[in-house]
């Protein structure tokens, strides 16, 4: 059995900065309301033009996760790709990556897990290395949240929450069984699926449909959540994910350098910093400049916190998250 580590990081989030004072211009909200609800004081939005895309984005982060990593494009051998915001209804982000990367007939995967996409990718990434199937998995996690939201005041509760980026990982064989991706979790919970959904169009839903049985004043094509409902499960899962990979591996919360969550909401992050009496310095938290990037929140944490030398080598870095599904998920990491 091989270990796998994390030989590269790369992000990237679009030039366009949104702040809570833009939006409070084409929908009633204010700068107070959306910070005291989220911690959010800007998000980055892909503007029409600037040549962004899902896909472009990912390969934008990708480039440079695999220049740290001192690879080239020839060296991977396993694309998995993480959105809940594909260019196209299909194929998938993955094998446009493999395209505009020009890389060789590589396979080529996407994860459709929102929040815990990365999570759920960097497990599959993991299980491949660990098995000695392939040396170096890239794993990028990207959304294009800006193009689907209801930018009105009716659906601010959701959209004020969202922005757009892009961040990757690239995964590497290791014979070191003491460095690397220690083990991950996953969990899901099917039962509150509608809680955080988006409805349609789909299979069920199509457009025609939508349109013609439903009033103007309720589309059901743009996202929902149930805000209180999310909030009160996520701190739950949270923390019990967490734990469960500090146990796995003899660990506990004393022993950890970084937590990296999801940025969903920084009140979240804040609970669960204080139930496992963490400093400021052992979380990291970006949510405040980039908004909920969903599948691309935690690589671009994580290169941030590495890229600002908040992550050391031997330090124990953990990652979790929960979304859309349910599902959540961690790893525990011994860089």
């Amino acid at each position: 059995m091989y270990t796998s580590k994390i030989s590269g990081l790369g992000s990237y989030v679009p030039e366009n900065v949104v702040t809570n004072d833009d939006l409070s211009k084409v929908m009633e909200t204010n700068d107070t309301w959306i910070q005291e609800r989220t911690g959010i004081k800007e998000r980055r939005h892909i503007k029409k033009g600037d040549g962004n895309s899902t896909a472009k984005m990912g390969v934008k982060a990708a480039k440079i996760a695999i220049e740290r990593a001192k690879l080239t494009n020839e060296d991977i051998d396993l694309i998995i790709f993480a959105t809940l915001s594909p260019d196209m209804y299909f194929p998938g982000g993955g094998v446009q990556v493999q395209d505009l990367m020009n890389m060789r007939t590589i396979p080529a995967l996407d994860v459709r897990n929102q929040c815990s996409g990365f999570i759920y990718a960097l497990s599959v990434g993991d299980q491949f290395i660990k098995t000695g199937m392939y040396k170096n998995v890239l794993v990028i996690g990207s959304e294009n949240h800006s193009g689907g939201l209801d930018m009105t005041t009716r659906g601010r509760g959701v959209s004020v929450i969202f922005g757009d980026g892009a961040g990757a990982a690239v995964l590497t064989r290791s014979e070191d069984k003491n460095r690397g991706i220690l083990s991950t979790h996953l969990h899901s919970e099917g039962a509150h699926a509608k809680e955080l959904s988006l409805m349609g169009p789909s299979t069920e839903h199509w457009v025609p449909e939508i349109i013609e049985e439903n009033p103007q004043e309720d589309i059901p094509y743009y996202p929902y959540m149930n805000g209180q409902f999310v909030f009160k499960n996520a701190v739950v899962r949270f923390s019990e994910v967490i734990n469960e990979g500090l146990q796995a591996n003899s660990f506990t919360a004393a022993d950890i350098d970084m937590l990296i969550p999801h940025q969903a909401n920084l009140r979240i992050s804040q609970f669960v910093q204080k139930q496992f009496k963490l400093s400021d310095d052992q979380v990291y938290n970006n949510i405040q400049k980039y908004g909920n990037t969903t599948a691309a929140s935690i690589p671009i944490a994580l290169t941030e916190a590495w890229e600002n030398g908040k992550i050391k080598e031997g330090d124990l870095v953990v990652l979790a998250a929960f979304g859309s599904g349910f599902t959540w998920g961690s790893a525990i990491i011994k860089w």
